[in-house]
């Protein structure tokens, strides 16, 4: 197991990282429905959206962006269904700990269960939406890309099997999206509308593929459920393993520090927040500096 140290523990299923100019790092807690800043082996609630927080990020206003699946029956482990388990994609003020809905349908089809969105250069985002499980029931899953004002939602590809990680090259041309289910990677034309993928890799073993990140070089960092770790693929397909760890949900991964080698890793299962050095610096993102 490779070298690393602890930011955070004893968190309730922690996702979707996201690594603040302050140094700190603002995970959702899955399991407990709220947004918790991690730092110096702290942390504090920054909100309780409640239902299911997962993926996370800055947008040009200066709030954090959610997708909230409506929440999780850890019991079952299923997607939790009824009165507040409507999926959503939601913004945060982090000054106030406000909490305002800004989707929850595109083109007057609900959302099932939004799972991980990045925002592009041009303050539009891209989302994955991986579709509720429950019962013998398993919903279709999409990729959607939409306004940070809540005025424009589109759907650019519905049918999918599971996309969970989504990620926007630094070309800024291609959209690279995570299949939990199939442990596949895709790619998308970020400048067409609807499409269908194009298969990038297939990562294998019995692993599961859950959030990305991307590096400067435009390698994809993945979150790799049951081996645990982090798979990376190239855009030209090769697929290597870069670090494992003893957790069978490691979900997500997020690129910060002054060099942009601080890799910050949510461990979901043992709920850690651990820190490692990478190989080669991450990806900038639009509205993080």
């Amino acid at each position: 197991m490779s070298a690393w140290e602890l930011v955070a523990e004893n968190l309730a299923f922690p996702e979707g990282p996201t690594v603040m100019e302050d140094g700190s790092v603002i995970v959702v807690e899955l399991g407990a429905g709220k947004i918790t800043r991690c730092w110096n082996g702290r942390s504090e609630t920054v909100a309780e959206p409640g239902g299911g927080p997962n993926g996370a990020a800055i947008g040009a206003d200066g709030a954090l962006y959610v997708c909230n699946s409506g929440g999780v029956d850890f019991a079952r482990m299923c997607n939790a269904t009824g009165a507040g388990a409507e999926g959503r994609i939601e913004r945060i003020d982090l000054g106030t700990g406000k909490v305002e809905r800004i989707y929850d349908a595109c083109d007057g089809e609900p959302l099932s269960a939004p799972n991980d969105l990045m925002f592009a250069p041009d303050g539009r985002f891209w989302f994955t939406d991986l579709g509720k499980r429950y019962g013998r029931i398993a919903e279709a899953s999409g990729l959607f890309n939409a306004s940070a004002d809540g005025s424009s939602i589109a759907c650019i590809h519905h049918g999918a099997v599971g996309y969970n990680g989504v990620g926007v090259l630094p070309d800024g041309k291609t959209v690279v999206v995570a299949d939990t289910f199939q442990a596949r990677v895709y790619a998308f034309d970020a400048r067409v509308a609807r499409q269908s993928p194009r298969l990038v890799a297939t990562v294998p073993g019995y692993v599961g593929l859950d959030s990305l990140a991307i590096t400067a070089a435009g390698n994809i960092c993945i979150g790799t459920l049951q081996e645990g770790g982090i798979s990376q693929v190239s855009l030209a397909g090769e697929v290597s393993k870069p670090f494992a760890f003893d957790d069978p949900y490691v979900t997500n991964i997020a690129f910060g520090g002054a060099d942009m080698r601080d890799a910050f890793i949510t461990c979901s299962a043992t709920g850690r927040l651990i820190k490692t050095r990478w190989a080669e610096p991450g990806l900038r993102l639009a509205f993080h500096s």
